[in-house]
């Protein structure tokens, strides 16, 4: 719990820094985050200097910003030299998480997870996509997946709520009542 409070105090000191820029900075330094996030994951040569205590943080900082100097604007590189200064490159996935969570409550928006019998086209992921967001009154971020499991219909995840309309879920219902005799 207290790695996720650190990554929650770093990412609102950047998303601060990134608000002062205009809404266009904050989305970018979002993606930013996300890139080294998961570069660090996705390389793990790039983990293990970071998180080696035989390279300086001086030099991890000079690596940074060599390699994102092109790329990141000058103070979004500082922010992660900060990072590396103090230890906490071990963190950056979490603060990636932790600041996109801002970012959804800044521009008013949820993730919802949507489950279906076959991957959606893209006029029905849009349909899905513009319903939910009429039904719940913000901007829908939906993520797919397909699952023959559920037999037919939809079953919506926001947050820790469940919108379960499947196949699988009616037969079941309809079957309790059956054995019950409700």
């Amino acid at each position: 719990m207290k790695s996720v409070t650190i990554a929650r105090n770093y990412a609102q000191a950047l998303f601060l820094a990134a608000e002062a820029h205009g809404a266009d900075t904050a989305e970018r330094y979002g993606r930013l985050m996300e890139a080294v996030a998961g570069a660090v994951a996705a390389d793990e040569r790039i983990a293990m200097v970071l998180e080696s205590p035989r390279v300086a943080k001086a030099t991890k900082g000079q690596l940074l910003a060599r390699a994102l100097g092109d790329v990141a604007p000058a103070e979004f590189v500082r922010f992660l030299q900060a990072v590396v200064r103090r230890g906490r490159q071990g963190l950056l996935s979490e603060i990636a998480q932790q600041y996109h969570g801002l970012l959804d409550v800044k521009f008013n928006r949820v993730h919802a997870g949507v489950i279906l019998t076959h991957p959606p086209d893209d006029e029905l992921s849009k349909q899905i996509t513009e319903r939910l967001a009429r039904a719940i009154g913000k901007e829908v971020r939906a993520h797919f997946r397909a699952d023959r499991a559920i037999l037919g219909g939809i079953v919506v995840r926001v947050g820790d709520r469940i919108f379960d309309g499947s196949m699988r879920r009616k037969l079941n219902v309809l079957r309790r009542k059956m054995l019950t005799g409700e």
